[in-house]
C-alpha cells in the first residue's frame, strides 16, 4: 500500500485515496468529499493502484497503421521498448476471503468516447479472484471458433486482449472464454476447467450510454460476466421450433392460429417471396409478445431456408419490412450461425424499397 494508491474499507462504507501513514498501523484515506480519514491498514484493502495504471491510447489517425489484433503482451525490457506492449493492470494486488470464489468478466471500452461513431475499442478480462487462470479467447464465424488472444491470467487483475473497429463488430456477436484456474506454490481448493459462450449485443457499441459505470476502470464499459461466484453464466439460446411448440400448446383451445403463409414464385421471375409481416403469417397475435413474433417469424426463415438448400442459385426475397430493423437483423444473425453457404444482401429497392432481403443459396 502507498501514497496515491484507491483503497476501500473492508468493515465499513468508504474508501478513498492514500495520502500518508501514521506508523506502521494507521494509514490516512481521503474521500471524496476532500476529507482525511485515519484507519487500520488491515481494514483497508487496495482497489487501484498508481504503479500498473497506465493511460488508455488515444485513437490512431487515419494515417496510422493499426494492428487489428495483439496476442499476450510480454514483460517490458525498458522505457524505449515498442509503443505494442500493454502491460497486466492489477487492481487489487492483495488475496482476499471473497476472491476464494471465481469471478471473470469481460469488459470493452470505446478508446474515444466523445466520437463514438468513429471510435475504435478495447477488449479485456478480468480475474476478480484469487486464482491465477490460464485463458483463452475466441469468436465464432458460422460453425467454426478463431482464437484471438490466450494467456496466464494473475490473480486479481485485468489484462488487455485487443483493439478492433467497428468493421469488425459481426466478428464479435459469439465470444467464448475457456478457463483453467489454480494456485501456484500453494494449497487451494480444485475448481473445474470451464468452458463459457456468450452473445455480444453489437448495437451497444453505437450508444454511449450504455458503456456504464464499474468498478474495474475509471471510464464507463460494456461488462459481460463470464464466471460469477464460480459458477459459469449460461446464455439461453431459444430454439424457435421449442418455442413456437410452447406458444401452440399454450394456444390451443383459444384462437386458431392461420395456417403458414405458403411461398409464391414473384411474378415474371424464379425468385421464391416470403412475407413474414405478422399479419401474414398469424391469423391473430392476441396473447403473443414481440419476442414470441420474432421467433415464430425466424422459424419461417429457418424452414424456407432448410427447404431449399439444396438448389444451389436459389434466390429467396424475405420480406421483413422497415421498421426498427430488429428482425432484419436477427436474420443476418441467423444466416451468419446456421447458413454460412447462404450469401444476403438487400432485394430490389425500386420493388420492395428497404423493407426486403434477398438470400442466394451457394
Amino acid at each position: 500500500m502507498k501514497v496515491g494508491d484507491k483503497v476501500r474499507f473492508i468493515y465499513e462504507c468508504g474508501g478513498g485515496v492514500v495520502t500518508g501513514f501514521r506508523g506502521k498501523d494507521i494509514v490516512l484515506v481521503e474521500d471524496k468529499d476532500g476529507f482525511e480519514i485515519p484507519m487500520q491498514v488491515h481494514e483497508c484493502v487496495v482497489v487501484d493502484t498508481n504503479e500498473y495504471n497506465f493511460q488508455k491510447k488515444s485513437a490512431p489517425q487515419k494515417d496510422e497503421p493499426v494492428t487489428k489484433k495483439r496476442t499476450v503482451p510480454q514483460p517490458a525490457k525498458n522505457e524505449d521498448d515498442d509503443d505494442d506492449f500493454t502491460p497486466v493492470v492489477t487492481y487489487r494486488p492483495a488475496e482476499r476471503p471473497e476472491g476464494e470464489k471465481l469471478n471473470v468478466v469481460l469488459a470493452y471500452l470505446p478508446m474515444d468516447e466523445k466520437s463514438l461513431s468513429n471510435s475504435r475499442f478495447e477488449a479485456y478480462i478480468i480475474n476478480d479472484s484469487n486464482y491465477s487462470i490460464y485463458f483463452t479467447y475466441l469468436t465464432a464465424s458460422g460453425r467454426s471458433w478463431t482464437a484471438r488472444c490466450n494467456g496466464l491470467l494473475e490473480p486479481n487483475s485485468k489484462m488487455f486482449i485487443e483493439e478492433f473497429g467497428r468493421e469488425e463488430l459481426n466478428e464479435m456477436e459469439r465470444v467464448c472464454v475457456q478457463l483453467l484456474p489454480f494456485k501456484e506454490n500453494k494449497p487451494f481448493a480444485l475448481k473445474p476447467a470451464m468452458t463459457v459462450e456468450r452473445r455480444i449485443d453489437t448495437v451497444k457499441f453505437y450508444k454511449l450510454h450504455l458503456f456504464s459505470k464499474n468498478p474495474f476502470f475509471d471510464e464507463g464499459a460494456l461488462i459481460y460476466d463470464i464466471v460469477v461466484d464460480d459458477k459459469p453464466t449460461k446464455e439461453v439460446f431459444a430454439d424457435a421450433e421449442e418455442i413456437k411448440n410452447i406458444i401452440l400448446e399454450k394456444k390451443k383451445g383459444e384462437t386458431p392460429q392461420k395456417p403458414r403463409q405458403q411461398s409464391k414464385l414473384a411474378k415474371g421471375s424464379d425468385i421464391l417471396e416470403v412475407d413474414l409481416h405478422a399479419e401474414e403469417l398469424l391469423e391473430t397475435t392476441a396473447g403473443m409478445t414481440a419476442f414470441d413474433i420474432l421467433n415464430y417469424q425466424l422459424d419461417v426463415v429457418r424452414n424456407t431456408l432448410n427447404e431449399n438448400l439444396k438448389f444451389k442459385n436459389k434466390k429467396i426475397v424475405f420480406i421483413h419490412g422497415k421498421g426498427d430493423g430488429v428482425l432484419r437483423n436477427a436474420i443476418g444473425q441467423e444466416l451468419r450461425r446456421k447458413y454460412p453457404r447462404c450469401i444476403s444482401q438487400d432485394a430490389s429497392f425500386q420493388k420492395y424499397g428497404f423493407g426486403a432481403t434477398m438470400v442466394i443459396i451457394k
